[in-house]
């Protein structure tokens, strides 16, 4: 059996109290395995955002649990939480998120730095990760001369520097042509394939989260639904 990279229980978040108090998730149990594509899937307000933040240790849940390679992320703090949290995971958002003023190579760097990595350790890696996503010839480009896609590529080298073992992407195409868009998403799924890193992405688009292993569903605060394209038709899980 495939042992589980991140796994929740009755995973809930509130915001607000009394008669302004907004239940974003409502009792959320998964297990995600290592190795998977996983596309957690839902509309504007479903909760799928608010999971993935959590699931990535960015919120705190206002209850139930979260769990790591077997540790409950609630007993992590400070630098313990930000050194799993920076060794383990990277992330590609819609929003790319870039200095727009610092060169590429600074860009993709700047995990390394968080993580105190020596100055030529830092660009041996960020260069070897430029290269991987065919850009090593824009790493002295400032991030504000690249186009979408390029930045996006970025972002993907910037997830990879650290070697992590899941990345989250959130709506990473959101903000590409289609075109573009298919180039970003086969980056992804290739990194999954064969380099076997966890993917979680957070996406409304049908037809990117078809290309998972597995479709999560959830509206309002739950999950409705869960798709596995390995298993028979009869094992999806309705609402």
């Amino acid at each position: 059996m495939t042992p589980s990279a991140l796994s929740t229980s009755d995973l809930r978040k509130h915001y607000g109290s009394g008669s302004t108090r907004f239940e974003a998730l409502k009792g959320v149990s998964l297990d995600i395995a290592e190795g998977e594509s996983v596309a957690i899937v839902g509309k504007s307000g479903s909760g799928k955002s608010t999971l993935m933040h959590i699931l990535a240790l960015l919120d705190a849940p206002s209850g139930g649990s979260v769990m790591i390679d077997g540790t409950d992320a609630s007993t992590l703090r400070g630098r313990r939480l930000n050194e799993l949290r920076n060794r383990t995971f990277g992330f590609v958002f819609q929003q790319f998120f870039l200095t727009p003023n610092a060169s590429v190579l600074e860009n993709v760097m700047l995990p390394l730095k968080i993580a105190r990595v020596g100055s030529r350790e830092r660009k041996r890696r960020a260069h070897e990760a430029l290269q991987l996503l065919e850009l090593d010839d824009k790493a002295r480009n400032k991030a504000t001369d690249l186009s979408g896609g390029q930045k996006q590529r970025v972002v993907i080298a910037r997830a990879l520097v650290n070697n992590p073992r899941i990345i989250f992407a959130d709506e990473p195409t959101g903000n590409l042509d289609s075109a573009t868009g298919a180039v970003v998403e086969d980056l992804l799924f290739d990194l999954n394939r064969t380099k076997g890193i966890t993917l979680v992405i957070v996406t409304h688009d049908e037809e990117l989260a078809a290309r998972a292993d597995r479709r999560i569903y959830l509206r309002d605060g739950l999950v409705v639904d869960a798709i596995d394209v390995h298993a028979p038709a009869s094992e999806a899980v309705g609402a």
